[in-house]
């Protein structure tokens, strides 16, 4: 007896992926493309986090507002000042963007005095417990770290997929998710959204989503290989299908957690939101038309071969009893 049958994808589909392999690599290729052109040409809009400027922390007598705090410093000429509430809600974190000739002790002092003057309410008072001013050096760091951190991502990914399946499949892996990233990082581009380390983070959960959904139907493709006695194409028509109703549902409850976080979370959380729900669909996307089709061209073509269980691995099963 089912309780809860959920089937928004039938077990048994019998589409023809395959069919537009070719259409889609060159499409996906034509965006991936399209997307690095975009990054290098319009770049991000950098938050504080990697350019510098000036934190202030304020105490309220009564838990504020997040996001009419914000309101009030845009209102004051305080543009693009991102706002965090920590502890009881009463403390505010409030991060500026540096301004030109604003990096001496005094300058910071007075900064700090007119951002508590902007937010304070008559019925809420706020007063300054500290304020700071974060040097353009500490940004560099932090996206060196930023850009260290994806590439031992990546290269831990390209390690253990080699392990775990054959080196074709690992090239492919780590191509589909670059691809998910860059796509992901454009859209910021684009949008000119504010590129802080809450998006960063979002990319590179991203990265493990689109590894994950991608190595679930590789698995698939190599139990449908060794098992059954058709085409290559025909196998990695059977394992999407298979592994679609899966994919669909996982990427579903994901999506539709994270639009909650992107709901209720606040400013501060926004922009990882945002990357995790845009991740999921393309990755998604990418696992189902681009993974598999990959691997049914040039040197990257799979083959019954290539997948069959090594002789040591053979001998050992015929000593089992």
């Amino acid at each position: 007896m089912k309780l809860f049958p959920l089937h928004l994808i039938p077990n048994d589909t019998k589409f023809d992926f395959m069919r537009l392999r070719w259409i889609c690599v060159v499409l996906a290729a034509a965006v991936f493309l399209g997307s690095i052109g975009l990054i290098v040409f319009k770049s991000f809009n950098f938050a504080l986090d990697f350019t510098g400027g000036t934190v202030v922390e304020v105490h309220f007598e009564k838990p504020a507002d997040v996001e009419a705090v914000r309101r009030s410093l845009e209102g004051k000429g305080f543009n693009g000042a991102q706002v965090q509430s920590f502890g009881s809600g009463s403390e505010l974190l409030v991060r500026l963007q540096p301004r030109e000739g604003e990096n001496t002790t005094d300058a910071n002092n007075r900064t700090a005095q007119e951002v508590a003057g902007a937010v304070s309410t008559p019925d809420n008072r706020a007063s300054v417990e500290r304020s700071e001013f974060v040097g353009p050096q500490v940004g560099k760091d932090l996206a060196k770290n930023g850009l260290y951190a994806a590439l031992f991502v990546i290269v831990g990914f390209l390690i253990y997929i080699g392990f775990r399946f054959e080196w074709k499949f690992a090239i492919v892996a780590i191509a589909t998710t670059m691809f998910d990233v860059v796509f992901v990082a454009a859209w910021f581009s684009l949008g000119g959204m504010e590129f802080d380390l809450t998006v960063l983070a979002g990319l590179l959960s991203v990265m493990g989503f689109s590894i994950n959904d991608t190595i679930v139907v590789f698995d698939r493709v190599r139990e449908n290989f060794r098992s059954l006695r058709v085409e290559p194409l025909e196998v990695m028509n059977r394992s999407i299908n298979q592994t679609l109703s899966r994919t669909i549902i996982t990427s579903l409850v994901f999506f539709l957690s994270v639009l909650a976080l992107y709901i209720y979370g606040g400013g501060s959380l926004e922009g990882l939101a945002l990357s995790q729900m845009i991740g999921a669909v393309i990755g998604t996307v990418s696992s189902i038309f681009i993974a598999c089709p990959m691997l049914t061209m040039g040197f990257l073509k799979v083959t019954k071969q290539d997948l069959m269980p090594k002789a040591k691995d053979d001998s050992a099963l015929a000593r089992r009893p």
